[in-house]
């Protein structure tokens, strides 16, 4: 099994209507089957999680629409090996009369600006059809505008009923699997351990079968297990995962959920996610989301910063699990969050008004004598240390940035400025918000 190539390369398919999956594209009328058939192949971004044919698309087309194919990938290739590709493909294409080759680049989103500009030309002038494969998104990993000249098509994870096909594909046609079977458990922990990753899927299998000695050759939930140890999970610390990941740990703590927060938390943590970039959006989190409502909770979570730093991993999982649960269960408020929102807008809308004369430092004579700090209340040296005088610009007088959510924290700070500042900014009349 060793001198031959791996079995995910010896199970791609030949043709596209042996390809598993991706039926919003394949199929009668779809558009990569009917850019097939009628020979005209447009450039294009494949954008799909790992193991769902990006590559073999890029191939199958290449050879449906019989144009030669070059292929680079990204992660081993400079501006000079792409330089040298684009020469190989005009030679062709003008000289010997040949449509345009393919230029397939595997992990496009890893090449620089300089390497996809050089990109550009080629591909406005037909040079060659570009087939960029990418697992990030490429609205923001390639060029605007090199994606202006490209279509992209979202490929979708295989589902469990797609990958079955596929293992049992596999075990009836690969002659190193023949005498090969799976005990019911096995298939099950294959689907599960394959992640919608047909080729981590065919990768398990190739590997169990390969480090199983007895016969006959029947596999276990373990033995792929065992197999699959060696897998990492599909999480890139700079990509789409984790920031999908992050944003459902978010959400999950807004939404008072600490289930759904604790497990995207085990998400980060085992797929290595930073100590410092955890704690840093719970600290934000803390601010923006509980609040007002508790201000206990961001003091909580900068002292399980410190904690967690402190002790580092593995131990900081449970200061974070701990700090992860407090948020989720804490009351919930963005009143302050929404209070400097809108004295931004304020700011921007008015720009640099004028500081009331009362409220200006007065360090000289001069200041003095133009009325700084004229007629300043010394709020200590009034009852209940406060007096009633104006401190907004005069066009913003009695504009209320902040409301007080209804939470018993903030019901306690709307009864108090109430209390001092009777109609003035409404507290008095919650109907009024």
């Amino acid at each position: 099994m060793s001198d031959q190539a791996p079995l995910a390369e010896r199970m791609r398919p030949r043709r596209l209507e042996e390809v598993v999956g991706q039926e919003h594209l394949l199929g009668p009328g779809k558009p990569l089957s009917a850019a097939a058939e009628s020979g005209f192949l447009p450039s294009m971004i494949l954008w799909g999680p790992p193991g769902c044919g990006k590559t073999t698309l890029a191939r199958l087309l290449a050879e449906a629409t019989g144009r030669k194919l070059l292929a680079l990938s990204a992660t081993d290739s400079g501006l000079r090996e792409v330089r040298e590709a684009l020469q190989q493909a005009e030679k062709r294409g003008l000289f010997a009369g040949e449509k345009a080759p393919v230029l397939f680049i595997d992990e496009i989103h890893r090449f620089h600006k300089g390497q996809q500009d050089a990109l550009l030309s080629a591909v406005e002038k037909g040079v060659v059809t570009l087939i960029g494969a990418t697992t990030e998104n490429p609205s923001f990993e390639v060029n605007a505008a090199l994606l202006s000249r490209c279509r992209v098509f979202v490929l979708h994870p295989l589902n469990e009923e797609q990958l079955f096909t596929l293992a049992q594909r596999a075990l009836q046609q690969d002659s190193a699997l023949s005498g090969v079977h799976m005990e019911d458990a096995a298939w099950s922990a294959l689907l599960h351990l394959a992640q919608g990753d047909a080729r981590r899927m065919l990768n398990v299998l190739e590997l169990a079968a390969g480090l199983k000695l007895e016969r006959p050759l029947v596999l276990t939930a373990q033995d792929l297990e065992t197999a699959a140890s060696g897998h990492t999970l599909r999480y890139d610390k700079t990509g789409d995962m984790h920031y999908d990941v992050i944003s459902a740990f978010i959400k999950s703590v807004r939404g008072s959920d600490p289930n759904a927060a604790v497990y995207y938390l085990a998400r980060m943590i085992e797929s290595g996610e930073s100590l410092r970039f955890i704690c840093r959006r719970m600290l934000i989190l803390a601010a923006e989301d509980i609040g007002l409502a508790n201000p206990n909770a961001l003091v909580l979570t900068e002292a399980a910063f410190r904690a967690a730093d402190m002790v580092g991993f593995p131990e900081a999982r449970i200061i974070l699990s701990e700090c992860a649960i407090y948020l989720a269960c804490s009351p919930k408020s963005n009143s302050a969050y929404k209070a400097i929102l809108d004295a931004q807008e304020a700011v921007r809308r008015s720009g640099d008004v004028p500081v009331p004369l009362h409220l200006r430092n007065a360090p000289t004579t001069l200041m003095k004598n133009l009325g700084y700090g004229r007629d300043y209340q010394y709020s200590h040296d009034f009852e209940n240390h406060f007096s009633h005088q104006e401190y907004l610009p005069e066009n913003l007088s009695g504009t209320r940035f902040y409301t007080p959510a209804a939470n018993l924290s903030e019901n306690r700070f709307r009864e108090y400025l109430s209390k001092l500042w009777k109609g003035k900014y409404g507290y008095a009349n919650p109907k009024e918000e």
